[in-house]
This record gives C-alpha cells, structure tokens and sequence, in this order.
C-alpha cells in the first residue's frame, strides 16, 4: 500500500513544457461514462494481497534479524499510538488458518513480501543464511499450491535489514545493489523451482520519498531535494541486476518472470483546455510512475524531470543536476528489464500549475511545479490521502498503454481503508470502491490495456506503517486487541468473492443482489463478533481498567497522606 500526504505545493519557473513522449495519449478527453457490464478475459487471475512486515510478526523469532521498521516503529514518536509491527496478524503462525480464508474466497493468487532480514538477519549473504525462515516461506509456499493459489513474490517491501543501514546508509549506497542482488539470488535458488511471478520492489516511490526526503517512514531521513533520487537511482540499478542475474542464471531452468510493482496516483489537469495544466498533470504522472518506469522501459528518466530537476539546481549554482545520471551502459543495462509491469493504484488528484523558486529551496516536491486538488465530492472514508476517483484508474491504465508499449500488467495493489475505532464488518463503501474500479479495469481492457491479473489490498487488516492500526484495508477483519488475533469477514469478502466467481459483472440484477446478500451476511457476522471476544474484553480489564484503578488508589493514597501530614502541623 501505499500512504502519503496531501497539500504538499509543488511548482517551477518555467511556462512552456514540450510533452514528453506522451503523444499517443489524449489529454483532453474525459471518460467518465456509465458501469459497464461485462466480464474479464479467460484465466484473468484474481488475488488479493499482504507484505511481510506488516502481517507477519514474530519480529525477533527464530533467527530474524532486525529490519530498519523494527528500530523505527520502536522509537516512540514516529507512529500513531506507538504501534508496532512486532506481532501485527501473527501470520508467521496461521499460515494454514490464512490460505484457508484464501480458498474461502477462491483466489487464484496471493502476492506476499519476503521478509530480507527473515532469510539473511544482516542483510549479507556471505554471514548467515538463516534456515528457519526459508522453512517458513517454503511452507507457505506449499500451502498456496497444494490449495491451487500461484504465489506472486515480491522481495523487498520496504523491510532493509538494519544492518545494511547502520553500515552503509541503505539506499543512499551504491553497494545496496549487490547486496539485493545476493538475496534475490537466494531467492531463486531456494524458491524458484515453485514461484514463478518475482516482483523485485514494491512501491519504490515511498521507500524513496518517504524514507529519504520526508522521514515519514524508516529510516526516517529527511535528505531534502537529493534523498530521494539517490535512492531511487540505486533501487532502479538493482533492479534491473537482478533481472539480468535472473535472466541468465534461472529463467531456462525455472521458466518464471520477473517484474516491478509502480504505484502511481493519477492527475487530472483541472482545465483540460488549458496547455499549462495538461502539462502540470503529465509532469506530475511523470514525476511519479514514469520515475521508475521509464527507465526500466527507454532506459533514462523522463526528460521532464531532466529539464525540471537539472534547471532548479543550476539556478541554486550546483554545478551538476541533483538527479543523478545514467551512463550510456547503464541506460542500455536498464532498458527492458521487466517482463511485466505491476501497478498499485488507489486514488487521483486534479493538477495545476504552480511555480515555486528554487531560492527557497528545493524538495522533490517542489521540483514539479504542481498544486494538487481533490474535489470535496469525492468520498474518503479513511485515509486523509485516499479518495475514491474510479475513472481515474482507467485514465493511468491507458497511459501506461500508449507510454511503455502496452505492457504485460498486473494490478498489485488496489483497496480502499477505513478510520473507525469500531469494529464494523459491513464495509458498504468498501464494497462500492471494488465494485466502481473493478469495473474501470474492465474498460481498460476493452480499450486494449494489457492487464492479466488483479490483486485486492488487502487480505487482512495489518499494521499500516506510520499510521499504525487507526487504519484498515483489509477484507478481513483482525481483532488486535485478542491475542489469538481472530479474522472476521467483512461484506467485501462475499462480494469480491462473487466478482471472482463470475470473472466479472454479468448483468445488472444480478450484481445488485450480490450488495444485497453480502449485507445481511455482514450483519450476521457482526451480531456474532459483538458477542465472542470475552477473552478480548477481559484483555483490555487488565491493560486499561486495572492500571487505572492502581493509579487512582496510589493518588488517594497520596492524598490522604498529606491530610494526615498537614493534620499533625
């Protein structure tokens, strides 16, 4: 998933923007036409989704190493509440419970993280390769293809090993790209005769952006204006290592695939008749999935970010541009290193311009030159940053087509959160979320779009990194509070499950009464949760109301004390 945050200005001096490479595409058309009924091609495979740091738990069992989440979620401050990953779903122990609720929902495929630090506590191969966690992953691997679900791997979602960034800075390492590629390769080794979609990193944009320019999430740095695309630059430069290693050394043997997971919000330019504004919403795209796409597709950056970055920096009299370089061999390295392409999508923004002088100081996002919008009709049940624009996925999805050849993609991530302190299992909204960008998916590939699979975030409720657990994407209902960590289902499971099982929206009546059922099943199902977890009552007797009732003994306690002191003079 990926969070970030709202309002952030963004701008430039510049007044005239040539387009780059975006010609095939159409700026200047809306398409926000009615629901379409219709089903998906045969053998679209449907999934959902999760990451290891964020369901697994078990932080320092069985031989883990520390990741750089560990350490930042233990510094009190940096998340809501101070919440922790350190248990999280506990789905290092419910392995055969959590496929189980997969087969329920009859997915073809779940796409889970390799935990780094898992498999090689300090990152490096040559130190330790800790046994226990690839027995871990094997079982869940078998699992999934004993009950017919093809596993989607990615290998780095986020979690570095701590080591890597104590000793050399993590991403802002050139060395980081070998070290990655050690661990693919053992990734290959050990799991590949059984995996066959690797998704190298997941979301890149926030493991740059907000570990390294914002600070929002681990390492926690804030390298304003070059954090982030040194990061960036090293994460494309290992990716593509590891297509190359797989490549050459795996893929005749193994026969599988290995892509990249993009996510990117779209923007809308506020006035399609407007020039300016058509290129602040290019530029904005540009800025977010074509930073990593067009590399691993053309084999440089766009030349927008070029143009952009290269021209702040001179007017702030550095003597080189703050995003860094490819050679020639690099380009030609990087280029075509995806067999298909991933993407995350969850919301839109409507862009415009706005200019911002580099005198002030420069931050990735203030190098764009763009304001974001949102239209206050749009609904946002849950996080601050994510507002339900369904046509706007069908928008991204096309500009994907005509900007990188009509690639192969799956979607990775797609899901909506909720921000409730209750528990509520009838995610009405959640249900229309699916129901509406479901269906923009479906016009895509009617448009030609070349989507093959589609993965729901999430399967579970899970630790939503800086925000905590005040946030919950999941299908799946899980009652932290009770040690046992029970899932529930919510109204989404029964309705995705209908989707699933009819590869589509066959018709009007039909699709109306799956909202219908799911419903009353949420009903039921709430009645229920409202009456089982005595043990989770009894939990928060102990941790809340027994300390509560200590502390107010020792203050009475106290009190009297004095009286009786003040008494005696």
């Amino acid at each position: 998933m990926l969070p970030q945050r709202v309002g952030r200005a963004c701008h430039v001096l510049l007044l005239v923007l040539c387009l780059s490479a975006a010609e095939d595409f159409d700026w200047t058309t809306n398409n926000h036409d009615s629901f379409y009924y219709g089903t998906f091609p045969s053998g679209f495979s449907w999934g959902a989704g999760s990451s290891a740091y964020q369901t697994e738990g078990a932080w320092d069992k069985d031989g883990k190493g520390l990741s750089i989440w560990d350490v930042f979620t233990h510094k009190k401050g940096r998340i809501f509440l101070n919440d922790t990953g350190d248990s999280s779903c506990d789905g290092y122990y419910k392995v055969k419970d959590d496929v189980s609720l997969m087969k329920e929902l009859n997915l073809k495929h779940y796409q889970f993280s390799i935990s780094w630090p898992r498999i090689i506590p300090t990152g490096i191969k040559s130190d330790h390769v800790n046994e226990k966690g690839v027995k871990f992953y094997n079982v869940l691997i078998d699992e999934l293809l004993e009950n017919n679900i093809t596993p989607i791997v990615t290998m780095y979602h986020w979690d570095l090993p701590q080591v890597l960034q104590e000793k050399y800075g993590g991403w802002q390492n050139i060395s980081m790209v070998n070290y990655f590629n050690d661990f693919a390769n053992l990734c290959f080794e050990r799991f590949g005769d059984r995996v066959k979609h690797w998704i190298t990193f997941n979301n890149p944009w926030s493991v740059a952006v907000e570990g390294y320019e914002t600070g929002e999430h681990a390492p926690g740095l804030k390298l304003r204006g070059t954090g982030a695309y040194r990061a960036a630059h090293h994460i494309i430069k290992a990716h593509a290592k590891v297509w190359h290693t797989y490549n050459s050394h795996w893929r005749s043997k193994q026969r599988g695939m290995v892509g990249i997971s993009l996510s990117g919000e779209w923007g809308e330019p506020v006035d399609i008749t407007n020039q300016k504004d058509i290129e602040a919403a290019e530029r904005y795209v540009q800025f977010y999935i074509g930073w990593f796409a067009t590399p691993i597709f053309h084999g440089d950056y766009p030349q927008v970010m070029k143009d952009f970055i290269g021209r702040k920096s001179a007017q702030q009299g550095l003597g080189t541009s703050r995003l860094p370089t490819f050679s020639s061999q690099e380009k030609s390295y990087i280029k075509g290193t995806c067999d298909f392409l991933g993407v995350g999508h969850f919301t839109t923004r409507y862009i415009t311009q706005k200019n911002f002088p580099s005198t002030r100081g420069s931050t990735y996002f203030t190098d764009r030159d763009v304001a974001e919008l949102v239209d206050p009709r749009w609904p946002d049940p849950g996080s601050e940053w994510l507002y339900s624009v369904p046509w706007g996925f069908r928008r991204l999805l096309n500009f994907v087509k005509t900007q990188y050849g009509n690639p192969m993609i799956f979607i990775t991530e797609n899901g909506v959160s909720e921000k409730t302190m209750c528990t509520e299992l009838c995610d009405d909204w959640r249900i229309q979320y699916y129901k509406d960008y479901i269906n923009e998916m479906l016009k895509a590939i009617r448009d030609g779009v070349n989507v093959k699979g589609y993965t729901a975030w999430s399967l579970l409720d899970k630790f939503e990194w800086d925000e905590g657990y005040s946030e919950r994407f999941g299908m799946y209902y899980v009652d932290f509070k009770n040690k046992n960590k029970p899932r529930y289902p919510k109204a989404s499971v029964q309705f995705y499950k209908r989707i699933i099982s009819s590869n589509g929206f066959p018709h009007q009546r039909e699709v109306e009464n799956w909202k219908r059922k799911a419903t009353e099943t949420c009903s039921t199902n709430n009645h229920l949760l409202a009456a089982d977890p005595l043990t989770s009552h009894m939990e928060m007797v102990t941790e809340i109301v027994v300390p509560t009732v200590c502390t107010l003994c020792i203050l009475i306690s106290a009190i009297f004390l004095m009286f009786l002191l003040r008494k005696r003079n």
